[in-house]
């Protein structure tokens, strides 16, 4: 019998630079339902790719001195190493720089015109280049995008409209009799009230402002908008052609079964993107799902914050299937998930390590150390003590994992897997195999309770390993089988025999206090690179033969308590690029670690810096220099003729983090 075809699609990712982990958690996530719909039995195309024209991109490699073409040819296979080392299982890697797509936009795009969804106008409004998108006064907060919340400038040129609403009223009546076709609700709603219902504006697609994009074959001033160009991706990568032709990929898998994007692109897949499909008289996609965002704390990830995390970084400090299981366990269904270096940590020890990796290593050690490496199954229908309730749990987890997992709650389909491995924990604890072993009339008990144990975390594994695949196949590797399907996660009894063998440890726990120096370099290596791609202010100039000190005012005892002075120790420091008289200085604060910038390059090497206890104001409003976050600011003394010395306690072996006062 054929296998039904399941279409899913990331949304692809721009080529303006290297994605952080929240954009790189997507990918992780369409993954892992792409792994899941095969192990359910689906004839799965899993399509994901890059978005590589706009003015954005056209300007970055100006900057930096090299075509579009190459600057983009760089960027996306930085990101398909990306996701391709985070173990992303697509069947296309699609770039907008194709020529087939090229050729099939461009014809869209004319056939758009001729049957008269598009004409000819002149757009002026305010536009925003990160979000390649024009806004009306009305729509700005605060002055700023509403969107991204970055800067917009005054936009005015000719351009080429798409009548929305001609095609509004077909939408929103589909969007009302389709209640799973924008998932979560929340995000339908938002659509529905905030853009349909209050009338929707005709649409820029094309410009003029710069060349870098599709061009409009029979108006040569003019390329094609980026959105249009970048969301017709989902068909022309099936083989989809204007004139009909369509490739046998485009007739098994269109329309999509889900379209995975981030909340911030919903309008333009929910709104555009149907109305553009209606326009070329195809079906829409079944399902849109606008998951949240994967927040640094409490912040949206930014460059310019220097806040970001990524995939590289975590991989290399705590492997592959650890951070897919961190933004796949982490994120909510609805709601803004968070990540830090220590909650990472964290998660990696009391989960991975704690819960999964002592599981298995604890009963592969007992079945060698008991049985020679071999357990068999019971003959015995008779259960003991918890083991029906144990087993009834095992069982059970496949169809609320299935339904969690349908129902793309990845998060809690992974919380009812590891459920099972805290259940298969406790049943060691209340059945207490080093105490059977003590009683040779208890042998048998004991074959059957570790026998058991290899059950339920061979169904544990076997259900685990669309979402941390590497880590399952160690656990087959370790029980000598091979992953079971979904029919038989839960079944006891499938195996005459286990014959177990020695693994390295699943995962090892960590210490937060070892990683923190690697932590501190990635984020030092980080805020240098903001600081190298910032424009170099104009050096201050000098005041000369300054006759006499500004007399400061007063101040009370009270004024003075407001300053919070404590002893730092600087443990790293470096010079701030593009900057002649600027040192960044990594500081220890006790437990706390700071990046503060100090103007005394000229004064000090970094290297003498390093390890030396100095006085700082530490609690200033943090501000950014050059890029670089400052947290404080340090003590020094300067004389009339510019010699400058640090201020230092007397003993340097006092603890830092030490107040003054």
């Amino acid at each position: 019998m054929d296998k039904k075809p399941y279409y899913i699609t990331t949304a692809i990712a721009y080529t303006s630079g290297k994605p952080h982990i929240g954009n790189t958690y997507e990918a992780i996530l369409a993954d892992a339902i792409a792994r899941f719909k095969r192990k359910q039995g689906y004839d799965v195309f899993f399509q994901t790719g890059t978005d590589e024209h706009g003015q954005k991109i056209q300007e970055k490699a100006e900057a930096a001195g090299v075509t579009p073409q190459a600057f983009v040819d760089g960027v996306a296979k930085e990101i398909r190493d990306i996701w391709d080392m985070v173990g992303t299982s697509y069947d296309k890697f699609m770039r907008t720089t194709d020529k087939d797509h090229e050729k099939q936009v461009a014809a869209m795009f004319k056939k758009f015109y001729e049957n008269g969804d598009i004409y000819k106008g002149e757009y002026e409004g305010m536009y925003c280049t990160p979000c390649e998108s024009f806004w009306t006064e009305s729509q700005l907060v605060d002055g700023k995008c509403p969107d991204c919340g970055r800067e917009v400038k005054p936009a005015k040129e000719e351009a080429y409209f798409f009548k929305m609403g001609k095609y509004a009223d077909r939408l929103i009546a589909h969007i009302e009799s389709h209640p799973e076709f924008i998932q979560p609700v929340s995000r339908k709603n938002e659509m529905m009230n905030n853009f349909l219902k209050k009338g929707l504006q005709d649409l820029c697609v094309s410009r003029t402002s710069f060349s870098w994009g599709i061009p409009v074959d029979f108006d040569s001033r003019h390329v094609v908008y980026v959105w249009l160009d970048a969301l017709s991706n989902y068909i022309t990568g099936l083989g989809y052609d204007v004139f009909g032709n369509h490739d046998d990929k485009f007739n098994k898998y269109w329309p999509a079964d889900l379209h995975l994007i981030g909340k911030d692109i919903l309008r333009f897949h929910t709104i555009y993107w149907p109305i553009f499909l209606m326009a070329l008289d195809l079906p829409l996609p079944k399902q849109i799902f606008g998951h949240p965002w994967l927040l640094q704390g409490e912040g949206k990830m930014s460059k310019s914050k220097g806040n970001v995390m990524y995939a590289d970084d975590l991989v290399r400090l705590y492997g592959v299937d650890a951070v897919r299981y961190f933004v796949l366990h982490e994120m909510p269904f609805d709601n803004d998930g968070q990540i830090t270096w220590e909650l990472v940590t964290e998660r990696f020890n009391s989960d991975l390590a704690n819960v999964l990796g002592n599981l298995v290593n604890r009963t592969v050690a007992m079945i060698n150390k008991y049985f020679g490496g071999t357990v068999t199954a019971s003959n015995v229908a008779t259960e003991e003590g918890t083991d029906g309730e144990f087993k009834a749990t095992v069982s059970a987890t496949k169809d609320k994992v299935v339904a969690k997992a349908d129902d793309l709650r990845i998060a809690d389909a992974i919380f009812e897997i590891f459920t099972l491995f805290r259940r298969a924990n406790k049943y060691i604890d209340e059945t207490m195999p080093w105490a059977l072993a003590k009683d040779e009339s208890k042998k048998a008990r004991l074959n059957d309770v570790l026998y058991n144990l290899t059950e339920a975390i061979m169904t544990g594994a076997s259900l685990l390993d669309s979402f941390m695949p590497s880590t399952s196949e160690k656990i087959f590797t370790a029980f000598g089988q091979a992953g079971r399907s979904l029919d038989d996660c839960g079944k006891f009894g499938l195996a005459d025999s286990v014959t177990v063998h020695e693994i390295p440890p699943l995962f090892a726990r960590l210490d937060f206090k070892t990683l923190l120096p690697e932590i501190e370099k990635i984020r030092q290596e980080q805020m240098a690179s903001v600081a190298a791609a910032q424009p170099a202010k104009a050096p201050e100039k000098a005041v000369e033969n300054k006759k006499e000190e500004e007399k400061m005012p007063e101040i009370t005892i009270d004024d003075f308590a407001k300053v919070e002075l404590k002893v730092g120790e600087i443990i790293a420091c470096e010079k701030v690029p593009k900057s002649s008289k600027l040192l960044h200085e990594t500081v220890k604060f006790g437990d706390e670690v700071r990046s503060v910038v100090s103007g005394i390059a000229k004064h000090y090497k970094p290297e003498e810096l390093i390890g030396k206890k100095v006085v700082f104001v530490t609690n200033l409003k943090p501000v950014t220099i050059c890029g670089v976050l400052s947290q404080g600011m340090i003590l020094a003394a300067e004389d009339e003729n510019g010699v400058l010395s640090l201020v230092t306690p007397e003993k340097q072996d006092i603890d830092s983090g030490a107040k003054l006062g």
